[in-house]
């Protein structure tokens, strides 16, 4: 199952406990945003099947199982939760591509510089910055008027590549031409890091993709 968060308050959204009492009440799993079948051609661009992969609040999500079976050889995944990353170790203890560690994704000095050749995060790091990996892929719902002042910070020195695509389920209106391969092209932003004023989004749902890439 997959949820779309478009209009969910994210309160308590970093309290372990929350999440714990969700996954012990919910079970099942579910991935945030979009799965990897729709995520696969961003993923696969920019994060090779051979790349040691961390994603960061992974929940209960089948996201990395995919990942496995599409090639992928070495994948960390982590969690604020601990019954989510229990479930998790016990539902694939036979994959060894697969890891789950129990971790706040605001202290991860357990990990050294250069542990990893990629990240990726579905909504996790929404409020939150990391500035330490050279490859990060965001996907979020936030437009670039809301991230780009945080990741565009010079501090990170990002050089930040867009992509949007529809939410789960969106119909496209008849009169749209748009093709699914135009998804896969990046999308112009401002020297200030905006849309152009011109751009209009096809679904105003979507969810947006930033691969961030350490500039020099």
């Amino acid at each position: 199952m997959q949820k779309d968060v478009s209009s969910c308050n994210t309160y308590n959204y970093g309290d372990s406990l929350y999440w714990n009492s969700r996954y012990i009440q919910e079970g099942g799993s579910f991935d945030w945003y979009q799965r990897y079948s729709s995520l696969r051609p961003f993923i696969r661009k920019y994060i090779p099947p051979s790349s040691r992969v961390l994603v960061v609040g992974c929940g209960n999500a089948v996201m990395s199982e995919d990942m496995v079976k599409d090639g992928y050889e070495d994948i960390m995944n982590m969690d604020i939760s601990s019954v989510a990353i229990d479930m998790m170790r016990r539902k694939y203890e036979d994959i060894p591509q697969l890891k789950y560690m129990h971790m706040d994704v605001r202290d991860m000095s357990f990990f050294p510089d250069e542990s990893f050749d990629g990240v990726i995060d579905k909504g996790t790091l929404d409020s939150l910055m990391a500035s330490e990996t050279w490859r990060d892929l965001y996907i979020t719902y936030g437009d670039p008027k809301v991230r780009m002042p945080h990741i565009g910070k010079p501090v990170y020195n990002w050089k930040i590549t867009l992509f949007i695509i529809p939410r789960p389920g969106f119909q496209k209106p008849e009169t749209c031409s748009s093709s699914t391969k135009a998804y896969l092209e990046p999308v112009p932003i401002t020297e200030e890091g905006f849309l152009p004023s011109s751009f209009v989004l096809e679904d105003p749902d979507s969810h947006f993709i930033y691969f961030c890439k350490k500039d020099g």
